[in-house]
């Protein structure tokens, strides 16, 4: 299975593809999409067009997102919001389940602790994933996000198998 991570971003938004086998892990791919400049609409439009590129390059099994935390600035949280609608859409249009974190599930997952800094969960995610080449912190973040989906989905099914185990 292949799992892209992705941690929504209006200027800069970073995707991460990690191979899931078992407990195994390993990196397959990861960037950021830069937006650029122009109106929000334009932005928006270039990081559909390559996310949608991602996503048939890689032709990811699931997808994970990082979900949106709201600060002080309400016209940025409402920039970044909107950028989350692209990062959900895209792999939603690709026929892709999606699956969305909290980014104290994310850093808990990866890290131990729900309260990580960003040193902290790059770090980890090279220890999870060696000899990884992370273009950028964005894209480490959404490697985190892939490897937190990745814990989760094996939890669920273990749950699932044990289940039909006690059914049968």
């Amino acid at each position: 299975m292949q799992v892209i991570g992705i941690d929504p971003g209006l200027r800069f938004l970073g995707w991460g593809v990690i191979a899931v086998s078992g407990s195994r892990l390993s990196h397959v791919g990861n960037g950021v999409i830069l937006s650029g400049e122009g109106t929000l609409a334009e932005r928006l439009c270039r990081l559909h067009a390559g996310l949608t590129e991602i996503v048939a390059r890689f032709a990811p099994d699931q997808a994970a997102v990082e979900q949106t935390f709201v600060n002080k600035d309400g016209a940025a949280t409402m920039k970044l919001a909107q950028a989350r609608g692209v990062a959900l859409l895209v792999p939603a249009q690709a026929g892709l389940p999606v699956a969305e974190y909290a980014p104290n599930a994310v850093k808990k997952a990866v890290v131990g602790v729900g309260h990580a800094a960003k040193a902290q969960i790059n770090h980890m995610v090279r220890m999870q994933l060696p000899g990884v080449e992370l273009a950028g912190p964005d894209s480490a973040d959404a490697l985190a996000v892939a490897i937190c989906h990745a814990h989760h989905a094996a939890t669920g099914d273990r749950y699932a198998a044990a289940l039909a185990r006690a059914r049968a």
